[in-house]
């Protein structure tokens, strides 16, 4: 078997061990609950913020409803820019623990290498991509889904008051 000339930082099974330490990318690898617990918190930390900006509006400083709404809509902005963020991480993360070839960079001049991983390698990031990444892929997808029904949904509800 010959060595892997990859990087240690640009080992998939590394990057993939770095995003579940980290405290940002951890939040959707536990449950639903608790990712929900986490986007829920930032929703209501900019919550105030979002309602002195739409209170700056002259109309809407008269229509509390619509100001309340108006304010709850672009407070949900955030958190699904967090959930696409972590979307991107853990895609990526995925589809090279699910390749067959480690794409990689010897030096940073953009060099381009490839290497193909042995067999007991792609076994373990297979399992590790399908048992514990998958999981987290669809517990961003359902949160991502659900902000955005609550955007469409709050937008319609601001237009309706």
């Amino acid at each position: 078997m010959s060595v892997c000339p990859v990087p240690a930082e640009q080992q998939p099974l590394r990057q993939y061990e770095e995003l579940t330490a980290s405290w940002f990318f951890r939040w959707p690898s536990t449950s639903f609950a608790a990712l929900s617990r986490r986007l829920a918190q930032g929703w209501l930390l900019l919550l105030p913020i979002t309602l002195l900006v739409a209170s700056g509006s002259i109309p809407l400083r008269h229509d509390v409803p619509r100001l309340f709404a108006a304010g709850a809509v672009s407070a949900l902005v955030l958190p699904l820019l967090l959930l696409v963020r972590q979307w991107l991480g853990w895609t990526y993360v995925h589809r090279r623990l699910m390749r067959e070839r480690i794409t990689y960079e010897e030096s940073g001049w953009y060099d381009g290498q490839e290497w193909e991983k042995p067999l007991e390698w792609r076994e373990k990031d297979l399992l590790i991509a399908q048992h514990q990444v998958r999981p987290v892929l669809g517990r961003l997808l359902r949160a991502i889904s659900v902000l955005a029904a609550l955007l469409l949904w709050g937008a319609s509800l601001c237009q309706a008051l």
